[in-house]
Formats: structure tokens, C-alpha cells, sequence
């Protein structure tokens, strides 16, 4: 079977990385000429909206995906036509819209943050009447690792937040002061057949995910239930195909939806090697009709994004448990050029090997117990 991806980046590459052993081929079609999938797979350099690039996706493969949510909606539909497409287009539509994913979560009983919607700065103003200050004011679709959107902490900041975000569009969500940032990935099947991971806590750095520890620590059983209810509505309500993430604040014993990734996720890179079926295997065996495997993890791990740096993986690697991955891109300063799996069986043996990954020059964030963002 071949699996066509739109999108070409570092998670179609380890979607075949994934699929490559179970006799499963493919073909990227990404823009972008050095497309870093291309190394293992084949690759249609051409805008996703490309009608003849579609065509020959459609052609030549059985099955479609995508592994970038910011990929137009258009081109996923024009493939549906021709080829099943998984996830169904309607996930990246609700997706691509900030406005959308929240009253989609509301609509399954899913609490999110105080959210309105801003099309002019008279309604930015009544916006703010509404959720308080502060808050935070977002593009509505396109914006991802902390782009597009500004932190109103004072009215006199409306109007300038206004500008640079380019007017109509926005919405403006309540800031929340969330102890942590949680992720829960799960996995359905053509059968409706679920599998949820564990429970995953972020760190995150100017809006980029530095650091993830699976499972999230002393995370009560019963939040723990809850986010998995969380991701299996979604799944659910969309009759979702394919692997899914939901991210979500921890507030005062509760859980608030923040957005859904309808794709392989970043928090979940750990279970490559930190549970008995990595994400990107159930992704391809989702979309492939194969049976899910276990989403249980074999013990601790935790993952480090590779943010503009090359670190030496002769430092690395001397530490036990550890795993070095590269995405074989070009360093710019702040791009996600591959990251670092730490596995322990015992959370205490996690930190030490952290800690010393950290000796050795790798910028580790400091694993936090709790966390409260200051406004």
C-alpha cells in the first residue's frame, strides 16, 4: 500500500520511519524543495493546491493523510473525491479555526476558556468587557508555536494588539492561570476502535513546546479519565480516522480544552520509543485499515525539542536511555530541527538523566511540578 501525505516536514518523515517496516510506502507532496520526508519517501515538490500534484496523488495511492494542520482545506476535499482521506476534512476544517474548535468543544459538553469573537476593534473593546483582562487576542486561523497572537495585560494595548494581528479575524480567549499544560493523544480506527495515550505534561517556551514527560506526573487518576473522555468525544463527534491531540490547561482540579491538533503531535514524539506502539504506527495503521497496537507506555520518558541547535550526539548518546533524532533540515534559530527521548523505568532515574544530559550542554528546561503564568 502507498499512503500519500500532505505535508512533507519531520512528521510525514517518521510517518514512514513508522511505516516503512509494515510494507507501507509513500508520497509527500509539500512545496517546499528540500522537503526533509523526501529522504524516505517520494516527493511531489508543488503547492497543495496543485490540481495535476492532487491528481497524481490520488493516482498513485491508496490512502491519503496530511501531517500539517495549516494545509488548505480545499485540497484535502479535492483529494477526498478521488481517495479516502484520513482524517475526514472535517477535523482539519473545525481545526483551522480557533473560533470553530471552541464551540465545538463546547457543543460535547467540553469546557474551554471565556472566548468572543473580534471583528473590529468595537468589538475587541466589548471583547474585553466580556472575558476581563487579561487575555489574550489570536488570529483565528494560521497561527501555531506562539504565532499570531498578543497578550493584553491594559486597555491601552487594544488598539496596537489590533494592528499587528491585521484586524478582522480574532478572537480573544481569557487568560488562564493554569497550574500545568497537559496534552492527551488517542487513536481511532476505521472501526471505531479507540486507544488512548497517556496523559502528556508540556513546557512551553515563547509558544514553542520545549519539553514533554509521559506519564504526566502525579496526575490524579480520575483528570487523568477525564481527558481521555475528552479526546474519545472528538473522536467520536468527527468519525475520526487516524491519531489526534488534544491540548488542555489543569486549573484548580479541573481540565479546560485549549485546541485539538487533527494530526501526529509534537507531545507525543516520546512514544517512538516510550510505549509499545508508537503514535506515528497507530497513525499509519489507522489510515492503512491495519489493528491499532497498545498505546501504553513501557515506563517514563521524557522528550526535548531540538530548537535551532545541533548538539553533539556523541553527549548525548553516552547517556543511558537516551535517543537522538534528526530531522536532516537546514539550523535557523528557533526552527524544530529534531529532538532527544530520555526513557527511565523510575521518574527519579528520569530527572538524574536529564540533569546530566544538561551537564553535557543540551538546554534542558527544568522539568516543572507546578506552573503559573504570570499575565
Amino acid at each position: 500500500m502507498r499512503i500519500g501525505v500532505l505535508g512533507g516536514g519531520q512528521l510525514g518523515r517518521m510517518l514512514a520511519l513508522a511505516g516503512l517496516p509494515m510494507g507501507v510506502e509513500f508520497t509527500f507532496l509539500d512545496p517546499a524543495p528540500d522537503a526533509c520526508a523526501a529522504a524516505v519517501g517520494r516527493h511531489l515538490p508543488a503547492p497543495y493546491t496543485d490540481p495535476t500534484a492532487l491528481a497524481e496523488l490520488a493516482r498513485t495511492c491508496q490512502r491519503a493523510t496530511y501531517e500539517f494542520e495549516n494545509v488548505p482545506v480545499q485540497a484535502v476535499r479535492e483529494l477526498a473525491r478521488s481517495v479516502p482521506v484520513y482524517p475526514p476534512p472535517r477535523a482539519l476544517e473545525v481545526a483551522q479555526d480557533r473560533l470553530a474548535e471552541k464551540r465545538f468543544f463546547r457543543s460535547l459538553g467540553i469546557p474551554t476558556p471565556e472566548f468572543a469573537a473580534v471583528d473590529s476593534l468595537a468589538e475587541l473593546e466589548a471583547a474585553v468587557e466580556q472575558v476581563g483582562l487579561p487575555a489574550v487576542l489570536k488570529t483565528r486561523r494560521m497561527g501555531y508555536d506562539g504565532k499570531g497572537q498578543r497578550v493584553l495585560r491594559e486597555p491601552r494595548e487594544l488598539q496596537p494588539a489590533w494592528e499587528a494581528l491585521g484586524g478582522d479575524g480574532l478572537i480573544l480567549e481569557a487568560f488562564v492561570p493554569f497550574r500545568r499544560e497537559l496534552s492527551v493523544l488517542a487513536v481511532r480506527d476505521r472501526a471505531g476502535q479507540m486507544a488512548c495515550y497517556p496523559v502528556v505534561q508540556n513546557h512551553h517556551e515563547a509558544g514553542i513546546l520545549r519539553l514533554s514527560v509521559a506519564p504526566a506526573p502525579g496526575l490524579d487518576s480520575a483528570l487523568e479519565q477525564l481527558a481521555h473522555d475528552y479526546a474519545r468525544r472528538v473522536l467520536h463527534a468527527l468519525s475520526y480516522v487516524g491519531v489526534l491531540c488534544v491540548e488542555v490547561f489543569e486549573v484548580a482540579g479541573m481540565l479546560l480544552a485549549n485546541e485539538m491538533a487533527p494530526r501526529v503531535h509534537n507531545s507525543g514524539h516520546w512514544t517512538i520509543e516510550g510505549a509499545w506502539t508508537s503514535q506515528f504506527a497507530n497513525h499509519v495503521r489507522a489510515v492503512a485499515g491495519l489493528p491499532l497496537g497498545s498505546a501504553q507506555a513501557r515506563g517514563w520518558c521524557a522528550m526535548v525539542n531540538l530548537l535551532g541547535e545541533q548538539p553533539d550526539p556523541v553527549e548525548v548518546l553516552q547517556v543511558p536511555g537516551t535517543y537522538y533524532h534528526w530531522y536532516g533540515k537546514a539550523v535557523r534559530p528557533g526552527r524544530k530541527v529534531g529532538h532527544v527521548t530520555v526513557c527511565a523505568d523510575r521518574l527519579e532515574l528520569l530527572l538524574e538523566r536529564l540533569e546530566e544530559l544538561r551537564r553535557r550542554g543540551l538546554r534542558v528546561p527544568p522539568v516543572p511540578a507546578s506552573t503559573a503564568p504570570q499575565p
